[in-house]
């Protein structure tokens, strides 16, 4: 009867084919499913991890996000733009991955996050690993997932939080002990078989799409992804499917059919509909669009500075290097020389603001004596890309063993909003004090997100410490008042900002005069301007 199989098979495949050459000629079983050339050993996908990404550059040590993801907070620095949740549901092996990378393509937003609802296999216990092993334990059952940590991380990562995914490995069929981390979204594409089946998860999607493919062709791709791809063999494969797969079909996944908003016949080779959920998202993305550099140029003006404010005393040391720094004439090793000054001055200050608690030691006398220690887990420094990175050699001169971690922020030249490119921060940096690196600060909107960036990784604002060289008092106001309780420390602060956003009477481009690059004139003095590295 294998052969009897085979040959059905084979017969299906082959009219796939032909339907999905009428189709369009793309949707070919062979483009769909790993292929099985002889001697060609096919690309194994035994996890759960998402292999659609936003669009990078990658290089060998680091990975830069080549678009930026627009601001989701307002000039109060609060959540008001959520992610736009589509909820894609089928039939086991229906395309529901084809149709989000479909989307995903055609939406060209950078920042897209594709949840699989594969990560979220509850922990199975040895029983049930025995089971799983003679295809006896049903994966297409509602209590095979773990909902309650699915809508928990769903519910964070439309908050714009960082979250942690499990991955799941299909070959022991158990978790493996690395989580992915994903961090924000415009969009989030979660799929699955059980998608529309938690009421709780039915009210986070903002869409809902059901891939609607025929049974036959669903078989043919369960049987060569599980074969091909999971290690399992044909019998085994369809034991599963009569016993569990074809009744879970039909008992649980095909009558939330109804609570669709479309239904998606063939998956991601039905253009007519992928183009109808492409032009939905985008009017949705259109209307939140957020204008929250302007809003700051009109706020908190004519206001007395923060209490949070701390400005390092203006002796005649300090102002004798502000009037080498600030002088157009001046050299650039000069410029380089007396700012590495300042800065080595700037963190000594910022680090008396770090909590501490009384610490006796004996000296070499053999006589106590009543100090300080630091009071709390970690320090990280973390700069905002690119001139905020020269103040990583004065914080490493003084903090032995600082992590270090980097957020790449530009203003977008079209609509003048800032955009995260790239971050790279350490490993539960939500339990540290983080001094935050800025070099010079106009409106505040670059530090506004760096700081919410920071937040949104479970940092607490009052562990956040804002040093930059200059400020203006708009930025000075804008980041105060945003976040009340983030200390901000300077060396000075400048009244104005002219219509282009500079500080005045200023410093000019620290970046270009630092690393001795050329800058367009209508480039500010945020750090946000600064062109990526």
């Amino acid at each position: 009867w294998y052969i009897i199989i085979f040959f059905v098979l084979s017969q299906v495949q082959q009219n796939i084919c032909r339907y999905e050459q009428l189709e369009g000629g793309e949707g070919s079983l062979d483009r769909l499913l790993p292929s099985v050339c002889p001697g060609v050993s096919p690309r194994k996908r035994t996890t759960s991890q998402c292999k659609s990404e936003p669009p990078l550059l990658r290089t060998s040590k680091r990975t830069i996000y080549t678009a930026g993801r627009p601001p989701w907070y307002n000039e109060h620095g609060t959540q008001s733009k959520e992610a736009f949740v589509i909820g894609l549901c089928g039939g086991s092996a229906s395309g529901k991955t084809t149709a989000a990378r479909k989307i995903i393509e055609a939406l060209d937003v950078p920042w897209v996050v594709l949840l699989s609802m594969d990560s979220f296999y509850k922990v199975l216990t040895p029983e049930q690993q025995v089971a799983a092993a003679s295809n006896d334990y049903n994966f297409d059952h509602p209590d095979a997932f773990d909902f309650g940590l699915l809508a928990h991380i769903l519910q964070k990562l439309k908050l714009g939080k960082s979250v942690k995914i499990p991955v799941y490995d299909f070959t022991t069929h158990g978790r493996q002990k690395e989580w992915k981390i994903v961090y924000g979204a415009s969009v989030i594409i979660f799929e699955g078989i059980m998608a529309f089946a938690d009421k709780e998860l039915l009210q986070l999607l903002d869409m809902k799409v059901f891939v609607d493919t025929d049974s036959d062709i669903r078989l043919v791709r369960r049987l060569r992804r599980d074969i091909t791809e999971r290690g399992r063999d044909i019998e085994g494969v369809i034991k599963q499917y009569n016993k569990f797969v074809k009744p879970a079909f039909e008992q649980y996944i095909e009558p939330t059919m109804r609570l669709a908003d479309i239904v998606v016949p063939r998956g991601g080779y039905n253009t007519v509909a992928i183009d109808l959920i492409v032009q939905h998202v985008h009017s949705q993305l259109e209307e939140r669009e957020l204008s929250v550099r302007a809003a700051l140029a009109t706020a908190h003006q004519a206001q007395p500075l923060p209490q949070t404010l701390s400005v390092l005393e203006s002796t005649p040391q300090v102002r004798g290097m502000h009037t080498i720094i600030r002088n157009k004439e001046t050299s650039r090793d000069e410029f380089i020389f007396y700012s590495k000054r300042l800065m080595r001055l700037l963190i000594e200050r910022a680090l008396s603001y770090l909590p501490s608690q009384s610490h006796v030691v004996q000296t070499p006398q053999g006589e106590d004596y009543e100090g300080r220690t630091f009071h709390g887990k970690r320090i990280t420094g973390v700069s905002i890309l690119r001139a905020g990175e020269t103040m990583e050699p004065a914080l490493r001169a003084v903090c032995k063993d600082v992590r270090i971690g980097k957020i790449l922020i530009q203003t977008n030249q079209d609509t003048g909003e800032p955009e995260l490119h790239y971050l790279r921060l350490p490993k539960d940096i939500g339990e540290d004090h983080v001094i935050l690196m800025d070099c010079t600060v106009s409106t505040g909107a670059a530090a506004m997100m760096a700081v919410r960036v920071l937040l949104d990784h479970d940092v607490q604002e009052e562990k956040i410490l804002l040093v930059s060289l200059l400020m203006a008092e708009m930025g000075v106001h804008s980041v105060a008042y945003a976040f009340p309780q983030v200390k901000i420390i300077t060396t000075a602060v400048d009244k104005k900002v002219n219509d282009l956003f500079h500080i005045i009477p200023g410093i000019g481009n620290f970046g270009d005069r630092y690393f001795g690059t050329d800058a367009p004139p209508d480039w500010s003095d945020d750090e946000m301007d600064e062109p990526s590295y």
